[in-house]
């Protein structure tokens, strides 16, 4: 038998360690009468693409939009 820590969300049981077990293995699950301290960045889920804009240029997006067609250009010329 293993123990692991983890919580509930208030949707579904999160583990705080990584779960050595197999498809359909049964568990058996204790609920404490304990608590964790939630913080307002386990709260709020984020996408990669939320959390990198606040790396975004402006001056550089237009540049993005037509980079890969000049790459391709600069490496096999005008066909």
């Amino acid at each position: 038998m293993l123990a692991l820590q983890g919580f509930y969300d208030g949707k579904t049981i999160q583990p705080l360690e990584k779960i050595h077990a197999r498809k359909n293995q049964r568990l058996i699950i204790t609920v404490l009468d304990e608590f964790i301290q939630e913080t307002a960045a386990e709260t709020k889920q984020t996408t990669a693409r939320g959390s990198l804009s606040k790396y975004a240029s402006p001056d550089l997006q237009q540049q993005e939009k037509s980079a890969w067609e000049k790459a391709v250009v600069e490496k096999y010329g005008n066909a």
